[in-house]
């Protein structure tokens, strides 16, 4: 396994998203090779302030394209593959699209790459739907949305191979050069700063939650500790915060006294998780995440001040 001290290559699909606007700077930092493969569908700009690193390549291109992605895969020593359609909303409103680009493009890249080739690939522990108990990688699985349902197939595939790691991410929150306003935290949040109450279904529901900096960090994590880890499922999350929609309210009503919010008498919510996670396994590899849920929360509401408008949800 090489040192820390030389340089990784590491291909970082969907690398101007959400979480790799942030993980490709981190990984520019460790003074990795980074190349990302975005087709920029939300017109972000959000890896603009890194474009002066000689050690990063962008490519304008689509995951689904053999001759876009194909070329790229040959020298990479990690990949982290985050190209995604996220979210039940945008899954369902383009099904063909979450199919391509969810699990046939992943499908693709694992028959191609070499078994030297390393792969972190997040997964989601929405894959435990609505269970009861702690969830650990053990439980069994019950994936209600189609994102789940096909991070499930694609995850089965990757774990056939040795040099794999799967991170079943749980929601992730905070700010991000291309930000998302349609995550929990972050929606709930977004609507205490701008409207000043909602009304939730099923307050009782429970999950769990991890800042995307933490996300990025158990990235870094993978890379450092591989060879430990390989062969691995982790959940990945804040064991402090596997909290219910009202518990979060109240978080964030610590910070803006004047949010209301309230329980709707009837309905039901379309999203049906609920589940408490144990992420011990990947806290027994030494990882632990740094940012709190109130943290987040009081850095969300100081981002929510300049964000104000919804083109940030992937709607």
């Amino acid at each position: 396994f090489r040192s820390n001290m030389e340089q990784w290559k590491v291909l970082v699909t969907g690398g101007a998203g959400y979480i790799g606007s942030i993980l490709v700077e981190y990984l520019l930092q460790m003074n990795c090779i980074v190349t990302v493969i975005d087709n920029f569908m939300f017109k972000q700009n959000s890896l603009n302030h890194l474009c002066e690193n000689k050690n990063l390549k962008i490519v304008n291109g689509d995951i689904r394209n053999p001759d876009h992605i194909g070329p790229l895969l040959r020298n990479a020593d990690f990949i982290i593959p985050l190209a995604a359609l996220v979210g039940a909303p945008l899954c369902n409103k383009d099904v063909v699209g979450a199919d391509t680009t969810n699990k046939e493009a992943v499908f693709w890249m694992l028959d191609r790459i070499s078994k030297e080739q390393r792969i972190i690939m997040p997964t989601t522990n929405s894959a435990y739907g609505t269970s009861t108990g702690i969830c650990t990688e053990e439980s069994p699985l019950n994936p209600i949305s189609k994102y789940a349902i096909d991070k499930v197939a694609v995850e089965e595939m990757l774990m056939q191979r040795e040099n794999s790691i799967s991170y079943r991410l749980a929601t992730v929150f905070g700010m991000s050069p291309r930000m998302r306003t349609d995550l929990l935290v972050n929606d709930l949040t977004y609507r205490a700063v701008n409207d000043g109450y909602v009304v939730i279904f099923e307050g009782h529901f429970k999950r769990n939650y991890i800042h995307v900096r933490d996300v990025c960090e158990a990235f870094l994590h993978a890379i450092y500790q591989f060879e430990e880890m390989r062969g691995n499922i982790y959940n990945v999350g804040l064991s402090e915060a596997n909290v219910s929609k009202w518990e979060l309210c109240e978080h964030i009503q610590k910070f803006i006294p004047t949010f209301t919010f309230m329980e709707a008498p009837i309905g039901k919510d379309p999203d049906q998780r609920n589940y408490i996670v144990s992420n011990e396994k990947i806290e027994s590899t030494g990882f632990k995440p740094d940012v709190s849920l109130d943290a987040g929360i009081q850095e969300l509401i100081k981002g929510f001040r300049m964000i104000r408008n919804t083109k940030y949800g992937n709607v």
